[in-house]
């Protein structure tokens, strides 16, 4: 058993091994993470997957880097969740800030070679009435730019003033704004990553992702908690026992701080579920509603033409049912080639070399949808934690896919990633990356 003490400032473990105190980071991920490394050395929990060496596949896709750096101040964690435009001028682009004070950087190139800051969707000051901000407390996730009729509407996460992640929309007569965002949200609660498939000016579905990740990892904390013999019913393997216990012990402090600092306190956690998934989710089974919120659907329902209201039911689209994705999907993309439906999506932890993009196809983009089986696109020599794809036309008008990752040897919130390329070729029922 491992017991935590925790104070302002400084976390106390106690173990068989004796006790040890360590900084408590809080609010920076990469922190937190040097610090399960040096507790698994410590008391011989888990080391973190981001601190492990990684072995990458011998044929590798031939990957083009187009944003290794920030281009300007305000772009403070690089390029993620980026969503790809391309109208006549050249290519659009926004990317996600987090907490950052100016909201949703934007960007553009004509050639895919040199970028322009073009300024930010909702500078300090201007971001939604309803949407929280502050260093911390906000989070400005995963933006969209779609052109519909002779606007351009924008779709993104941002959390209400209740914590809620919640999907909003935003509207501007060009792709550089100014944009003016709705009153109130399209949907909260736990709604994340807006994808808009965009048929026609007056038929436009909204794609989005369930976060249910952020919350079976509190309900098991909770229970574990409350019943510590849970984890040696869960885990034949010590490290991962040990680090259960310490989660769960972490869990009494974890559960009064923000979202962001619950989910870095208990990824140890998160990592060992998601080693053995089939096998914990099995053994779970007295734990009903924990199994299932491991389960994150990506959901579709149509927008009424002017984007203020959703109309008809909302249909499930796809849900996280293999291996390698472990307990979540997300970052979802359709995009019709070759008379088909693409859904482009991220699976695994984003924080983690294990995250990779995965690929669905359909004959109508509702579905139903059936999956490639192994992820198309997984971490590289160069290149650790693929995804959040869009798809849009490369320099020579085939469809290329868009996508962040991490820099070998790092991960995590707030972690530098970079903007990368890949030309996609459509098969029949499959679709691949060129190679190297």
């Amino acid at each position: 058993m491992i017991e935590a003490r925790v104070d302002r400032t400084r976390l106390t473990l106690f173990g068989p091994e004796g006790a040890r105190a360590y900084p408590l980071p809080q609010r920076e991920h990469s922190a937190w993470l040097d610090l399960f490394r040096h507790i698994a050395a410590d008391f011989g929990t888990r080391l973190p997957r981001a601190r492990e060496p990684w072995a990458t596949a011998a044929r590798e896709p031939a990957i083009r880097p187009l944003l290794t750096e920030p281009v300007a101040p305000g772009i403070r964690d690089g390029y993620g969740d980026p969503a790809v435009l391309r109208t006549p001028e050249g290519w659009h682009l926004v990317v996600t800030s987090n907490d950052a004070p100016d909201a949703f950087p934007l960007l553009f190139s004509p050639d895919l070679e040199h970028w322009e800051h073009r300024g930010f969707v909702f500078p300090e000051g201007r971001t939604p009435a309803w949407a929280l901000t502050g260093e911390g407390e906000a989070d400005f996730w995963a933006p969209e730019l779609h052109r519909v009729g002779e606007a351009y509407w924008l779709v993104f996460t941002a959390r209400n003033h209740a914590r809620e992640l919640c999907i909003g929309l935003a509207r501007a007569p060009s792709p550089d704004g100014p944009f003016v965002a709705d009153s109130e949200p399209l949907l909260t609660g736990g709604t994340i990553d807006a994808h808009l498939c965009v048929r026609g000016p007056d038929e436009v579905l909204l794609f989005w992702k369930e976060d249910r990740n952020a919350v079976w990892p509190r309900l098991l904390a909770t229970r574990l908690h409350a019943d510590p013999g849970l984890a040696d019913r869960l885990f034949d393997d010590g490290a991962d026992r040990r680090t259960t216990h310490l989660c769960a012990s972490l869990w009494r402090w974890a559960a009064t701080a923000t979202p962001m600092e619950q989910f870095f306190a208990l990824q140890p956690l998160i990592e060992s579920v998601v080693a053995r998934y089939d096998s914990v989710r099995a053994r779970l089974g007295d734990h009903p509603d924990v199994v299932a919120a491991m389960c994150t659907p990506v959901l579709a329902r149509r927008l009424a033409p002017d984007g203020r209201a959703l109309l008809g039911e909302p249909r499930t689209v796809l849900v996280n049912d293999l291996a390698w994705e472990g307990h979540l999907i997300e970052g979802n993309w359709v995009t019709a080639q070759a008379g088909r439906y693409w859904l482009f999506y991220a699976g695994n932890d984003f924080s983690t070399p294990d995250y990779g993009i995965g690929v669905a196809v359909a004959d109508d983009p509702l579905g139903p949808y059936a999956k490639q089986t192994e992820p198309l696109l997984r971490t590289t020599a160069d290149w650790w934690g693929p995804g959040h794809p869009s798809v849009a036309p490369g320099p020579d008008g085939a469809p290329h896919l868009f996508f962040h990752a991490f820099k070998p040897g790092t991960g995590g919130y707030k972690v530098f990633r970079a903007l990368l390329t890949a030309k996609l070729r459509f098969e029949g029922e499959r679709v691949r990356l060129a190679e190297r």
